[in-house]
Order: structure tokens, then C-alpha cells, then sequence
């Protein structure tokens, strides 16, 4: 690859020749605003849509102002990013993104958080100098996860980015022309009418309130003011290594301990531990694997525990359905493990009981309403909330988050193994389940439970592990358009595994739709996965069959893993749905 030298504000620079002058500037540390660009390093993909135009720059010799983000290098290019010229047309481009926006900031979703109104404050954009018409639109509300406003759409079109260019799911589009265009699903169809996923990543790139996640907060609240329900909840592994971010503390930091402190300050009667249900889930997981080595049954094993990974292959890969495994997601398991042995247990009626999820994902949302999770007529899971959405109720509670002491979670189900909190990053469920799968296959205890060949945030991830003297094919995708690659290969033959672990976020939930806002920064990923392998390493308990809560739920409730009562409780089924 070549470089070239370029001048930029009168600085001399040599960069590959692919860079654009975005990027140029970035390694210069000069910031050029933008509503349209945003890049995802574990992806592949860099985005350059060039459509906000708010990155205008002056380059000598061009009559007109270029697009910083879609405009290539040249040698001897000469860069001018903040000239009086580029400034002004930034300050008219907002303006007129703002004549056709709603005034309704103060009450808006992601008031505070939004790009188009900080970038309005920072250019100094008072007034409004285009009044005219304005585009209305009916509101989205369809969905159980993601509310679509297209009256706050500013057309930057990083939602149609993600969804057809990085997921490849091909939901989200440019539709109409002009001043009718509009980012929508073909034929203006409800969110619920098409093959969404739900796993909220168009939410995570969009700059405005034009996507934003369901709010389920009035029905926690309600909850908790009720005086006979008993209101149970449970949190992911991947909110402990993000929540903190809320809050102004460094990405990356435990704040597991502080967490429990704040739910029980909000007034939740039981804290417990999702990683509870995802030590099960390796138990019901590694069996089901070690069925299928056994007994000749078909392979990969798909793991199943992401929700809009699980409805992209309804979706896209139907003939492919019998491969993924029939576990329940850890969340799921958790509310009929609450709802049926710990009720039974505790002559609790399940009738009073409510759950509630913190999750980092959207696609949470969409799962806990699939009528065929509930249990004797109850939904096993009665409300998600996102992390976001938690640090919004600690806030609205005015509670002091950074100052809280650390608490542990309620018992039984706050028991869990290190490896349960791997499943907060991409690979991280399959290192779990291989550890107890090698375990169970050879009769001992394998002395390193670690299998570092999956661990990061690169989209695709291969390995090859000695299993019991057996060499397992293993691979891991983060994000759907990985996935979508690994299976096509799959379906045509050309690759052979054992054991495949999906997760349709980028790094997996750590980088979920519900998480803290990242802007394109992977090293918080990086960073927030380093926080749930530190927890692991620290655990004396690391294998989710040596667990003895889970191991007494077996032997007092549920029988051998894998058995009939196991099956009909904590695994589920498919169902093959059109490509909308």
C-alpha cells in the first residue's frame, strides 16, 4: 500500500493512501464533526456515507467544499478543516437539519446525549434562519424493543449502515426521494412485520432520538410500589462491566458489588445473578454437546443464548434450524428456574412473583414476550430494562452510585462459577461450555480451564482444542454479518465444525444495543471483556458443573441434566420465518 503526504492546517502528514481526509485528521488529533460516520473496527467496516455533509473541508485548488469522510488522499493534497469558509457551511448545514427536526429536546429520549444538539450547541447555532415545511411521520411503536420516531431522523443513515452493510440484515433503508425521503423497512412496514432482530445496533450509531429502545421503566416502578408482588431481578454479566460507565467511571471497572447496593436501594425484594442461569446453561449445553458427539448427532452445535442472533437464523437460515442448540438463554432459564423451582422451594406463589432483567441488549426485550417462553401460563420473564436504562432509574432515585459500598447477591441464585461471566464476551460462552464438556468427557479435572484462542473481539475466531484426546473444531462470530459469513459456508460445505458460538453484537453483549454508548470506541469493548476475564481469574469456583447451588437445584428439583424435567424446562424450539 503506498502513502502519500498531504498538508492539513498547514501540517505535513504521510498516510496510506486509502485514508480519507477524516482519518488523516484523526491521526492529528484535529477534530472534524460528523453525524454520518462512524467505523467499527471488529467489523471491518469503516463507514463513508458523505450524507450529513457536516464534515465539509476546503482543499486548494477545489472550487467546493469536499466531505471529509468520503474524500480519499492525494499527494500534496492542502487541507484547510476549520477555515471560516468550512465553519459556515457546518453552522448552515445543523440549521437546516434543524428546520426539520422536532423542538421537543427537553423531553427527548436521548436529551443530553444527543449528537445533532451538541453539535448545535458547539457551532453556536441559535436561531433557526430555514423555516419552513416540516416532514411528520406516525411513531413506531410496533416492536417490544425499539421505537422508530422518523420525525427526529436526520437521514445520516448509520442505522441503514449497520443494518444491511455490518448485520446484514437488510430491514433499514433510503426510501423516497427529496424531501420525502425517509430511512424505513420496504414498503413502510412496522418494525414487528419484518426481520429485525431487535439487537438494538441501529439505537447504538444513531445520533439523535430517532431509534431508541422501548422504556419499560413506568412498569419496574410500578412493580415496586405494589405492595404484594415480590419483585425479582437479575443482572447480566456484561452490565457489571459497563453500568459504571454511567456514572463518569473509567470503562472497564467491576462495579458488580456496587450494583447489587443500588438495586437494593431502588427497592427490588431479591438481587440475584443471571450468572446462576448461565451455569446452568453450560450444564444443559455441554451435555447436549456431548450428546451429540455421542450419538452421532448432527453438527455444530450453534449455542443459543443471543435472542437477535437466534431470530436472525429463523429468519435467514431456516433450513439450518435443527443445528442450534435448544437451550433457553441464561435470562430465560433464570425466569423459569425462579418461577418454578425457587417458588416451589421458598411456597411462593408464582402468581406474586415479578422479574425483571437488567440486560445489554434490546433483542432481551423482543425475547421475554415470545409466547412460547413462559411457564403455566406466566411469562418467565416479566420486564427488561437495558443498562442504560438502569443508571437512568439510579439516577432518578438520586442515588449517589460511586459512593455506594459493595454487596454481595442474594443467595441461592447469586452462586455462580467465572465461567458464567465469560459469557459476557464473544467466545466467552464456548470457553465455559468446553470446560465442563472436557471435564465430564475425560471423568477428571482438567487442571488449566482456559482456552485463550477464542478470546477478543475479532469478528471470526478459529480453533482447534484437545478434548478428552479428541481434537474439537471450534469458531465464534460477533456481529451477524460474521455469522451470516460462517454459516453460508456451512450451508455450502466448505467448513466443518463441532461447536460455533454466535453473539450478534459487536464483542458480544459487552457491546450490546442496551450498553453504554461507545461512538465507534472498541477499546471499551476491549476493555469491558479484560473486566469479566479479571472477575474469572479470580474466582476460586471457574466450571459451572462444580457449582454446588446449581449442583442442589439438580439433585433436589430438576434430575440429570439433559433429562426430561431439564427439557421441558430450560429448552425451547424454533420456528422458520419469512424473509420480510
Amino acid at each position: 500500500m503506498r502513502n502519500v503526504s498531504l498538508s492539513i492546517n498547514n501540517r505535513t502528514i504521510k498516510v496510506p493512501e486509502t485514508d480519507t481526509i477524516l482519518d488523516a485528521s484523526r491521526k492529528m488529533n484535529i477534530r472534524i464533526p460528523t453525524l454520518c460516520h462512524f467505523s467499527m473496527s471488529n467489523t471491518s467496516m469503516d463507514s463513508h456515507p458523505g450524507s450529513c455533509r457536516v464534515c465539509m473541508v476546503e482543499v486548494k485548488g477545489q472550487e467546493r467544499l469536499l466531505p471529509s469522510c468520503s474524500t480519499r488522499v492525494k499527494e500534496g493534497m492542502v487541507v484547510l478543516t476549520h477555515s471560516l469558509r468550512a465553519i459556515r457551511a457546518r453552522r448552515q448545514i445543523v440549521e437546516l437539519l434543524l428546520s426539520d427536526h422536532p423542538r421537543d429536546c427537553l423531553i427527548c429520549h436521548k436529551n443530553g446525549r444527543c449528537e445533532l444538539q451538541s453539535l448545535a450547541a458547539e457551532l453556536e447555532v441559535r436561531h433557526i434562519s430555514y423555516p419552513g415545511e416540516r416532514s411528520t411521520y406516525p411513531l413506531d411503536v410496533s416492536s417490544k424493543a425499539i421505537v422508530r420516531d422518523l420525525d427526529k431522523c436526520i437521514l445520516c443513515r448509520r442505522c441503514e449502515t449497520m443494518c444491511s452493510s455490518v448485520q446484514t440484515v437488510h430491514v433499514l433503508s433510503a426510501v423516497g426521494r427529496g424531501f420525502e425521503t425517509v430511512v424505513s423497512p420496504a414498503f413502510g412496514r412496522p418494525m414487528s412485520e419484518t426481520a429485525c432482530t431487535f439487537c438494538g445496533q441501529c439505537v447504538a450509531v444513531c445520533p439523535t432520538g430517532a431509534l431508541t429502545e422501548v422504556n419499560q421503566l413506568p412498569e419496574v416502578w410500578k412493580a415496586l410500589e405494589h405492595p404484594e408482588e415480590i419483585v425479582v431481578v437479575q443482572t447480566a454479566p456484561a452490565v457489571r462491566a459497563a453500568l459504571g460507565e454511567e456514572f463518569g467511571i473509567a470503562p472497564g471497572t467491576d462495579v458488580t458489588g456496587r450494583m447489587v447496593s443500588a438495586l437494593k436501594e431502588l427497592g427490588f425484594d431479591l438481587v440475584f445473578d443471571t450468572n446462576f442461569a448461565a451455569d446452568v446453561t453450560v450444564m444443559e449445553e455441554a451435555h447436549e454437546l456431548i450428546h451429540r458427539l455421542k450419538g452421532g448427532g448432527r453438527l455444530p452445535i450453534l449455542t443459543s443464548c443471543c435472542p437477535g442472533w437466534v431470530k436472525f437464523v429463523e429468519h435467514q437460515f431456516g433450513d439450518l434450524l435443527d443445528i442450534p442448540s435448544t437451550c433457553k438463554s441464561p435470562q430465560e432459564m433464570f425466569g423459569a428456574i425462579i418461577k418454578s423451582y425457587y417458588a416451589d422451594q421458598m411456597g411462593i406463589d408464582r402468581e406474586r412473583i415479578r422479574v425483571v432483567s437488567v440486560m445489554p441488549c434490546l433483542a432481551k426485550k423482543y425475547e421475554a414476550a415470545r409466547p412460547e417462553l413462559t411457564y403455566e401460563g406466566l411469562p418467565l420473564v416479566d420486564t427488561v430494562i437495558t443498562t442504560r436504562e438502569l443508571g437512568q432509574m439510579i439516577r432518578e432515585a438520586g442515588i449517589a452510585f460511586e459512593k455506594l459500598p459493595d454487596t454481595p447477591f442474594d443467595d441461592p441464585l447469586g452462586t455462580s462459577s467465572g465461567a458464567a461471566d465469560l459469557f459476557g464476551a464473544s467466545g466467552g460462552v464456548l470457553e465455559a461450555a468446553i470446560r465442563t464438556a472436557a471435564d465430564l468427557l475425560t471423568g477428571e479435572d482438567q487442571s488449566s480451564p482456559e482456552f485463550t484462542a477464542i478470546r477478543g473481539i475479532d469478528g471470526i475466531k478459529e480453533a482447534t482444542v484437545d478434548v478428552a484426546g479428541r481434537p474439537l473444531r471450534i469458531a465464534v462470530a460477533n456481529g451477524l454479518g460474521n455469522a451470516r459469513t460462517l454459516l453460508e459456508k456451512i450451508r455450502r460445505g466448505e467448513a466443518a465444525y463441532d461447536a460455533i458460538e454466535i453473539m450478534a453484537c459487536p464483542g458480544g453483549c459487552i457491546g450490546g444495543g442496551g450498553q453504554p454508548f461507545i461512538h465507534g470506541d472498541t477499546d471499551i469493548l476491549t476493555k469491558r471483556a479484560g473486566t469479566l476475564y479479571a472477575i474469572d481469574g479470580k474466582k476460586e469456583l471457574r466450571k459451572a458443573h462444580e457449582n454446588p447451588a446449581v449442583l442442589k437445584m439438580y439433585e433436589d428439583y430438576l434430575g440429570p441434566p439433559y433429562g426430561e424435567k431439564a427439557h421441558a424446562l430450560l429448552h425451547t424450539s424454533y420456528t422458520w420465518r419469512k424473509r420480510l
